[in-house]
């Protein structure tokens, strides 16, 4: 069935059947050509877009609904490919771990998906928390709760002690000895179980932290954590399950196995050299700076006792670098895909990602397209996210300003609908 037959019988559907909505847009981001559009109008029916037309068009049943956006910016829902929606910063955080029970995390993590889709964000990536990730993507796709749609890695596959070990920095009678069932691994057949383990869990995606972590309780930030085998197990497992694999990564060398084993995105990068950005773009391995989580750290870092002491020095190193790495792979040319960390920082801040990237040296269009059809494509929702454009879905935000001449404007979302449904206005 050809596109034009296609659109013919989702005009002919919905002119029959149900309300429709007509956007009248002032200006309009083309992500895919990077241009801007001006005067039109979207025609929005159930889920998704049926058609856009020239000008301002009237309605054409009593039913059907006019937004006026003729004054604003309007372009497709954002995707944020890293945030962690069960926890949010805190100096309280650490101690969270032993004093929330399951449901008060489920009770915030809800929370916490309302506000990431009133700034905008349709679709994110939740890349590693208890679990309640699962039940709350299933509970979003399902109406009950409002959030954006969620692809997510459940719990994150770590190494004994490493990042991601959800024993770390508790005293020795409550460690135990964490197995893949929990996502801790220490052999290749670990590696096989653990990923399985996230499969059967009902997991999108893996996650693996392939070198220490800044905000573990730690000493080391940097340092590869995955022998080249357990990665490589790990990312030919996730294949024949039909899933990617996400590897957080501060140091150089867990980032060269990893993108050697083939995974699809490289979390953070801190310490990359020049060598790996080669690497990461021979395989088109993208990486996900999360500038925004840096510069939080960073900030939060001089107030007293907010982080553990451990964690002081390992912020301290990797902001000494990270402003040079960044300008490196600029200047290299590695992929980029749009992730923030948020939960490290605020959640509904995602959007302060935009200002970080454009003061960094990329072009606010580029910023733009990676967090629509750069996501889109990684996800493999091309053909329905990432633009705005017939038989895509209904995922369309709208901005005071245009944000290619004032990116700060990307921090005050005033329209925000899913899939046809108006969430703000």
């Amino acid at each position: 069935m050809n596109t034009i037959f296609k659109v013919m019988i989702l005009l002919l559907t919905y002119s029959v059947f149900g309300q429709n909505t007509y956007l009248h847009c002032g200006t309009i981001i083309d992500t895919k050509s990077g241009t801007t559009l001006s005067e039109k109008t979207v025609v929005v029916s159930g889920k998704k877009i049926i058609a856009i037309e020239n000008g301002y068009v009237d309605a054409n049943a009593l039913e059907d609904i006019i937004i006026d956006l003729k004054d604003k910016t309007v372009m497709p829902g954002l995707i944020d490919m890293h945030v962690h929606l069960e926890s949010e910063t805190s100096p309280k955080a650490y101690l969270e771990t032993f004093t929330k029970n399951d449901a008060d995390v489920a009770f915030t993590s809800a929370e916490i998906a309302k506000r990431t889709l009133m700034a905008g964000f349709t679709t994110v990536r939740d890349l590693g928390g208890s679990g309640v990730n699962v039940a709350l993507r299933d509970a979003i796709a399902k109406g009950k709760v409002p959030g954006p749609r969620i692809f997510t890695a459940e719990k994150a596959i770590a190494t004994t002690g490493g990042h991601a070990d959800p024993t770390n920095g508790m005293r020795k009678d409550l460690m135990g000895d964490p197995g893949p069932a929990d996502g801790v691994i220490n052999s290749v057949e670990d590696a096989r179980k653990a990923v399985r383990q996230r499969y059967k869990n009902g997991a999108d995606l893996i996650k693996i932290t392939s070198t220490g972590g800044v905000l573990s309780v730690a000493k080391n930030g940097q340092n590869a954590q995955f022998t080249q085998e357990e990665v490589n197990q790990i990312v030919e497992t996730a294949k024949e399950y039909g899933m990617v694999v996400a590897a957080h990564a501060h140091g150089n060398e867990g980032m060269k196995r990893a993108v050697l084993a083939g995974v699809q995105t490289i979390e953070h990068g801190s310490f990359m050299d020049e060598e790996v950005a080669a690497l990461m773009k021979q395989n088109y391995t993208y990486l996900v700076p999360t500038l925004s989580a840096g510069r939080y750290v960073q900030e939060k870092a001089k107030i007293p006792n907010y982080y553990p002491a451990v964690i002081l020095p390992k912020i301290t190193s990797t902001m000494a670098v990270l402003d040079k790495t960044i300008a490196m792979v600029i200047r290299e040319g590695v992929p980029i895909a749009f992730g923030t960390d948020a939960g490290v920082f605020p959640h509904g801040e995602n959007a302060k990602e935009f200002l970080y990237m454009v003061e960094a040296g990329w072009s606010p269009i580029f910023s733009l397209q990676s967090a629509t059809i750069t996501n889109a494509k990684l996800l493999d929702m091309e053909t329905d996210l990432g633009q705005i454009k017939v038989g895509y879905l209904a995922d369309i935000i709208a901005v005071n300003a245009n944000p290619t001449q004032d990116i700060s404007t990307m921090q005050n979302v005033v329209f925000v609908m899913k899939e046809g449904d108006i969430y703000k206005k």
